[in-house]
């Protein structure tokens, strides 16, 4: 893609006009409009990166592409990113590299699932990556160019074009672009970093192969405990892959910072939320059988199919639920499902980097 005549500095209205339509003829671009990745641009956002060009940063399924940092360079600039979001996306593309991630599985399935990037440390607030009222939503030219970004190399590099190599039945707005930040000033325990295991002043991205988010509503409850059973009961409702009982993935809770500071108050820490939720969060045999993907579940040992009233989690292990704050005012939290059979991943964005 990285043509230096056709990408030269000099473009007139027209050429730009001309470029559009060629790449959105060749199934460049994800439908909207994109910069044009001049040689100028694309070396600086090889620059901000802090790698060699020809680095190969990993192999994208289902074409099993390699995406350099060159090509990742250009479809930053396509995307509308600076050159610093570079060592965020790059870090980023690493994670759902990584097999754990099952990178092939959330390109290529029928589910609605997408690649969301929640960022969490002081790199967040250096680049205006936006973690309050709106956060999901446009308005916020961090997020929605490197959400949009990282779509851009999974369609452009690893091929996961619609019908193609991406064959989600009805896809999801969380495919144009899906990249967030964790509130740390308004969570009230360790932020989300620490408690995995990274050092306070250290930034790390997390990728999830989470659908669009499902509002939590609760504007009644005075409890924390209450709280958590809205969360729960909205958590466990037939349909979503997590709720098949496949009990191999992982999902995230965004808790609202009124939700959060509520729980907290009750004298529940992030662990206590995830294992209310892990006990609370389940579903009857009853509701399961002979509906949804009854016949595709992969059942604990220790569950009793033939009993109608054995409750079967959402995932594995307490672990599984990722609890993050995120968000402005107002009595709403938001339930994150995911592909279901794979684990989250999350990097340190390497200070080196950048």
């Amino acid at each position: 893609m990285l043509n230096e005549e056709l990408m030269s500095q000099q473009l007139t209205y027209a050429d730009i006009d001309e470029m559009q339509e060629t790449f959105h003829a060749k199934a460049w671009s994800d439908g909207l409009p994109v910069i044009p990745p001049t040689v100028e641009k694309v070396r600086a956002m090889i620059a901000g990166s802090r790698r060699s060009a020809r680095e190969v940063i990993g192999v994208i399924p289902p074409r099993y592409a390699e995406a350099t940092v060159e090509n990742v360079a250009v479809n930053a600039v396509m995307a509308g990113c600076l050159p610093a979001h570079m060592p965020v996306l790059v870090t980023a593309i690493e994670a759902a590299c990584d097999p754990r991630f099952g990178l092939y599985s959330v390109q290529a399935t029928t589910h609605p699932c997408g690649v969301a990037m929640m960022v969490s440390g002081p790199l967040a607030a250096e680049l205006g990556i936006h973690s309050g009222y709106g956060l999901f939503g446009p308005g916020f030219r961090a997020n929605a160019c490197l959400g949009r970004a990282m779509r851009l190399v999974l369609r452009n590099v690893g091929g996961g074009l619609p019908g193609a190599g991406d064959h989600s039945t009805q896809g999801s707005p969380g495919k144009f672009s899906y990249c967030f930040a964790e509130n740390e000033a308004a969570t009230p325990w360790a932020p989300y970093r620490v408690d995995a295991g990274f050092r306070v002043e250290d930034s790390t991205v997390t990728v999830v192969s989470a659908e669009a988010p499902h509002n939590i509503n609760d504007h009644v409850c005075t409890s924390g405990r209450n709280i958590l059973l809205t969360a729960a009961s909205t958590m466990a409702t037939l349909g979503n892959n997590n709720s098949a009982g496949i009990q191999e993935g992982d999902l995230m809770v965004v808790l609202g910072p009124e939700h959060a500071r509520q729980i907290a108050d009750d004298g529940m820490s992030r662990r206590d939320v995830q294992e209310f939720l892990f006990e609370h969060a389940r579903i009857p045999v009853r509701v399961h059988r002979d509906k949804a993907m009854w016949k595709m579940m992969k059942w604990p040992d220790w569950v009793d199919t033939g009993n109608d009233d054995t409750l079967v989690p959402i995932v594995g292990q307490a672990e599984d639920i990722h609890v993050v704050v995120a968000g402005g005012a107002g009595k709403h939290s938001a339930f994150l499902p995911t592909f279901g059979l794979y684990k989250s991943i999350t990097r340190k964005i390497e200070r080196g980097d950048y």
